[in-house]
């Protein structure tokens, strides 16, 4: 079954969200030096405006990504190592995944959420890159 699969059953879809926000808990956590305290200060901001925005987003998000994602992933399968082959195609997929929420973005009726995007979206590449390889342990968990 397929991740876009999964994500469109209601329950499975609701285990891979949460998932994937722990994941993302744990990378905005791991950001370090000045463009990492922006980032901390960034995703505190949204979870304080609007509890449950996390989740909600990458609910909205997630469907978006898989199409971006599994291609790689079917590639990376056949890798003796699909983390390596994550972290050197880290660019390429980043590009993708920032493309999704650029779009959304350019969408938003929030201000706020758009200012604050549109104050991280200069070091978002360099940070999506770093959590890239994570994708692998959330794709793996969750059979893709």
């Amino acid at each position: 079954m397929s991740l876009q699969d999964k994500l469109r059953d209601p329950a499975t879809g609701r285990v891979v969200v949460d998932d994937a926000v722990r994941i993302l808990d744990e990378e905005v956590a791991a950001r370090s030096g000045l463009s990492g305290m922006a980032v901390k200060a960034g995703y505190k901001t949204v979870k304080a405006l609007k509890p449950g925005m996390i989740q909600a987003a990458l609910g909205m998000l997630l469907p978006e990504f898989a199409p971006v994602v599994e291609p790689h992933w079917e590639r990376a399968k056949i890798t003796p190592d699909p983390r390596g082959y994550f972290r050197a195609h880290a660019g390429e997929i980043a590009d993708g995944l920032l493309g999704v929420t650029d779009r959304r973005a350019a969408r938003a009726q929030n201000a706020v959420m758009k200012k604050v995007y549109a104050q991280l979206r200069p070091s978002a590449r360099e940070h999506t890159m770093a959590g890239v390889p994570r994708l692998v342990d959330l794709l793996q968990r969750h059979g893709a």
